[in-house]
């Protein structure tokens, strides 16, 4: 089958989970036999006259990255009419695919919601969409902002006008029925997976000295990272000299340090930014536990990162990730915003390292059957086929009329 995949985030772009989704699922794909082409985009701070739109193969995949059009528009200020032009620009290299035509396009996110729907109708062809995360699900259930109903409304376009839908969790395909229900096509929850190969599994070493808390991921509100440096003065009552490693960037930098000087824990929090994969599997062989306090999290592939590496994980149990993380049998788990709980959860994980390595162990095996990236690619695979032959009421695509020519006589 030939599939188009369009995703703003694709690698040399990798800005979260995303990007690095749709590059595994692409080379499973490909693997399996499909010819898979990548719409992306090329990098922002790249000018658009010395580095053009790029149509290469990596991997298996014909990848095509579009440029960015020669415009003013900042992600960060003007984020809807920067994610038009970037629409703009995807849709005009894949008209430009030659004599591929795809027989589906498989969307990821809002962000291609414009480029995925015009190429399916241009094309006529199914269109499949993953949602990987709402709008309202990352503010709480609220949408008040002119920007953030601007992006509901392009999820609610995006997911109406799909032929199929996937969800990452259970937790995600309620949330859209929810949201943007009922009338939607069939929604398959399909896990994200994990390439265990590149996150080797590696016992923890018991060490003398204070324990070592981890967290990985964007620093934005929903992550709950500002939960945990508050839990980090009574985790240091009874574990003294306990610290917590910050590696990420985001819009709450400012906040999350403030955080931490209000809680007298700054000397015990390093923030070092965003770190390549090296570092980052340093990172977690070294510390005692990752911590994932999210209060909002579709999933958590954060989550499987850190468990095929051996890190003893302390998760809330929110969304996707109460789904992931099975309480007490692959890592500790609490209920998201107790602070409380989050404090005693930690705890646990500290009190009784060889508890924590068993269930590190145990969440390490059940990736390499539940999670593995040939197994999402044949399950997304079995979307395709199902939307291909029609066998759901399909979305109407292209209507042409015919208009008698004017007379001019």
């Amino acid at each position: 089958m030939k599939v188009l995949l369009v995703s703003w985030e694709y690698p040399p772009v990798v800005i979260g989970g995303l990007g690095r989704h749709v590059h595994h699922l692409a080379i499973e794909l490909a693997a399996a036999g499909h010819d898979v082409v990548v719409l992306s985009r090329r990098p922002s701070d790249t000018d658009p006259s010395s580095h053009p739109s790029t149509d290469e193969v990596h991997e298996g995949v014909r990848v095509v990255a579009a440029a960015q059009d020669p415009h003013e528009f900042g992600f960060g200020t003007d984020m809807m009419a920067w994610v038009l032009a970037m629409g703009h620009s995807m849709i005009r290299a894949g008209l430009a695919l030659g004599d591929w035509r795809p027989d589906v396009v498989h969307a990821h996110d809002w962000l291609v919601a414009h480029p995925s729907i015009a190429l399916a109708e241009f094309f006529d062809v199914p269109l499949v969409s993953t949602i990987h995360a709402t709008e309202a699900g990352r503010h709480s259930g609220w949408v008040s902002g002119r920007v953030s109903r601007q992006v509901h409304a392009q999820e609610s376009w995006l997911v109406h006008d799909s032929d199929s839908l996937i969800t990452c969790s259970t937790s995600m395909r309620e949330e859209l029925s929810r949201l943007f229900g009922p009338g939607l096509s069939e929604i398959n929850v399909i896990p994200n997976g994990i390439d265990t190969a590149g996150w080797p599994f590696a016992e923890r070493e018991p060490h003398d000295g204070p324990a070592e808390l981890l967290f990985f991921g964007r620093l934005e509100y929903e992550k709950g990272v500002h939960d945990l440096i508050a839990a980090l003065p009574r985790i240091r009552r009874t574990h003294p000299g306990t610290t917590l490693t910050i590696a990420g960037d985001g819009t709450q930098q400012d906040f999350l340090t403030a955080q931490a000087r209000r809680h007298k824990v700054l000397k015990a929090t390093k923030f070092i930014g965003r770190v390549d994969h090296r570092q980052l599997l340093d990172l977690l062989r070294r510390a005692d536990a990752a911590v994932l306090p999210s209060h909002y999290e579709p999933f958590g592939i954060v989550a499987l990162e850190a468990a095929a590496t051996g890190t003893p994980l302390v998760t809330s149990n929110v969304g996707g990730l109460g789904e992931a993380v099975i309480d007490g049998q692959t890592g500790v788990s609490f209920p998201p915003r107790d602070v409380a709980a989050l404090a005693d959860a930690v705890r646990r994980a500290l009190d009784d390292p060889a508890a924590a390595q068993r269930r590190a162990l145990a969440a390490r095996e059940r990736l390499t059957s539940d999670f593995a990236w040939h197994t999402v690619a044949e399950h997304t695979a079995e979307v395709y086929l199902s939307a291909k032959r029609g066998e759901r009421n399909p979305q109407p695509r292209r209507m042409i009329v015919e208009r008698p020519l004017p007379d001019y006589g």
